[in-house]
């Protein structure tokens, strides 16, 4: 597995500003050093990118305790359920769909091993990659709700998007590798 930089050093021109911004967001912002190394790694595993993965631990290793590792891996699987199942109803909008019980399990959002904040900015990160607009909205009014600021819940979409850019940029640039 390659090292988040020897990832970036894959990008050409073309695409230094997802390198540049990837940096920043990481780097940067209003969040927490392990509150923004913890969505980037909620969305690598969102992304189900096991090398960017890797190479988040690897780099953040100073800010991701185990801890919150398991709730970033812990949110992407959960979000990775909930947007779908969401979405649907969401789509569908009849209300009889809305009057059912999910019945999806979801306990470990109720008791994260880290805070409840830094487990709904990683469930931030993967909603808005989803496109989940009813799990955007409720994990904004969580976020909201813990005491985090627009700019904050802000920062953690930009990590987010960034994390999607830098990948796809990663793909165009690397060859694909034959088994």
């Amino acid at each position: 597995m390659r090292s988040l930089d020897e990832l970036k050093a894959v990008l050409g021109d073309d695409t230094k500003d997802m390198r540049l911004n990837l940096g920043n967001v990481l780097d940067n912002g209003d969040l927490e050093p392990t509150e923004r190394w913890a969505v980037a790694l909620a969305s690598a595993y969102f992304l189900r990118d096991a090398e960017l993965v890797e190479a988040l631990k690897a780099a953040g290793a100073a800010y991701l305790t185990p801890e919150a590792v398991a709730d970033a891996r812990a949110s992407a699987a959960i979000m990775g359920m909930n947007t779908v199942y969401y979405r649907f109803r969401h789509m569908i909008g009849k209300p009889s769909y809305s009057q059912r019980q999910a019945g999806l399990r979801m306990g470990r959002m109720a008791r994260p091993a880290t805070s409840k904040g830094l487990f709904e900015l990683c469930s931030m990160g993967c909603a808005v990659l989803a496109g989940c607009e009813m799990c955007v909205k409720s994990h904004e009014q969580s976020l909201l709700n813990e005491g985090y600021s627009e700019d904050r819940v802000h920062q953690a979409v930009r990590i987010a998007a960034v994390i999607h850019g830098f990948l796809v940029a990663t793909a165009a640039e690397t060859p694909a590798t034959v088994a």
